[in-house]
């Protein structure tokens, strides 16, 4: 006998519309909530069982659950009997990963038409292609904003004069490596004959950074994933700057080419690894040699004469049969301290 006092989840019976079903959420109606609960409580009602507890036809019934049968909700009928309904705990799972999917897909459908738009948007009207930012405090907030945007990588060349104080921009630059987003910087060999500023970018290798140098890049450069970049527009004689932030285009194409050409032809600057042969005054020698600095800047650095440091290159050279500063190098990176 069927009992016809069952309740499904989320009836109200003080007359209060019924609150919203979290089977809502994975696509399930409430009319095959109310099936899959009868089939779960009494699974050898039958159709005509069914359709009394749920307060449908058993056309209605049957029609559902083949749609429950769709959804993996139920499994069909063997030779041990009729339908049966799959654990929930199973199946709920396996709803709520379709779902994703489906999420993640539509993200990307959406990541698609959201270039069109934008490209769209251009042709109707050219000057939204770019933005400008006056003052450090605009192009701080610009940069902000671009950090907190980023999705996969931040590229950048790095080279004074800087358009924002450096430290704000080396805790975004941080948080975006705790995030698991790819950095890369060029850096001018010139930017880091500031002790501030090297010390700052040893600090980002160790974070993850990949960094390397060339005597000169060509611009102060940020690129975040390939379709937004920031770049200085002008400086005034009194000291205020402009920056310009380029949208997705052609433009920002081929700023990524340009990092891209740079890249390859910079020097790597990664953290040495000791192998107990070198003192750590030695190990940051090479580090700053290997960066490009010049020798006035090292001795600075370092805090020693001209002559005391050609005196340590000339003793690392005897040490590994160099005889230039190019095959110091080059041993040098053999050992792994480059």
């Amino acid at each position: 006998m069927v009992n016809t006092a069952y309740g499904t989840a989320g009836q109200n019976t003080a007359g209060r519309a019924p609150a919203a079903s979290p089977w809502a959420a994975v696509g399930v109606s409430a009319f095959q909530e109310r099936v899959y609960q009868a089939i779960l409580h009494q699974p050898d009602a039958g159709a005509a069982g069914w359709a009394l507890l749920t307060g449908g036809s058993p056309a209605q019934v049957r029609e559902t659950c083949n749609q429950l049968l769709g959804l993996g909700l139920l499994q069909p009928p063997d030779s041990m009997g009729g339908l049966r309904a799959v654990d929930p705990r199973v199946a709920v799972r396996a709803l709520i990963r379709r779902r994703e999917t489906e999420s993640e897909l539509l993200a990307a459908t959406a990541e698609e038409m959201g270039t069109a738009y934008e490209a769209g948007l251009l042709r109707e009207e050219p000057s939204r292609l770019i933005e400008v930012a006056s003052g450090e405090g605009a192009i701080a907030a610009r940069l902000e904003e671009m950090y907190a945007r980023a999705e996969r990588e931040v590229c950048l060349f790095d080279t004074p004069p800087y358009l924002a104080p450096p430290a704000p921009q080396a805790d975004l630059q941080a948080d975006l490596l705790r995030r698991g987003i790819v950095s890369r910087g060029v850096y001018a060999a010139t930017a880091l004959e500031d002790p501030k500023i090297l010390s700052r970018t040893w600090k980002m290798v160790e974070l993850g950074e990949q960094a390397r140098v060339l005597p000169s890049v060509p611009l102060k450069l940020l690129v975040v994933d390939g379709c937004r970049a920031m770049l200085p527009l002008t400086a005034s004689a009194a000291g205020g700057y402009c920056a310009v932030v380029v949208w997705h285009s052609a433009v920002t194409e081929a700023l990524q080419k340009l990092f891209e050409m740079a890249w390859q032809q910079a020097t790597p600057l990664g953290q040495p690894t000791g192998d107990g042969e070198l003192l750590e005054s030695e190990r940051t020698l090479i580090r700053l040699l290997a960066a490009g600095m010049k020798d006035e800047a090292v001795a600075r650095h370092l805090g020693v004469s001209l002559r005391t440091l050609r005196r340590r290159v000339s003793e690392l050279q005897d040490r590994l049969g160099a005889a230039s500063r190019f095959q110091l190098g080059v041993r040098a990176a053999q050992r792994g301290w480059v």
